[in-house]
């Protein structure tokens, strides 16, 4: 009897359920994987830019309405 490792006892449907388990696993691979990229994007070390805008008007960099306008901006988009 044999074929397939013995899957057939699922009434000949074993090899399309071995072929579903081995999709899944490599989905659920490829969704693990992006998740840990998506975090890497939103990593706490990278400056938001409203703290750019503020370190720049507290360096002197920019005015008051420079950063005010950069603010109303970015709260826009």
């Amino acid at each position: 009897m044999g074929g397939f490792g013995g899957m057939m006892g699922f009434g000949g449907f074993g090899f399309i359920f071995m072929i579903l388990f081995w999709v899944a696993i490599i989905a659920g691979a490829v969704y693990v994987i992006k998740m840990l990229s998506a975090k890497d994007a939103t990593r706490p070390d990278k400056e938001r830019p409203e703290d750019l805008l503020r370190k720049r008007y507290a360096g002197g960099e920019i005015t008051k309405e420079e950063f005010e306008d950069g603010i109303e901006v970015l709260k826009r988009s």
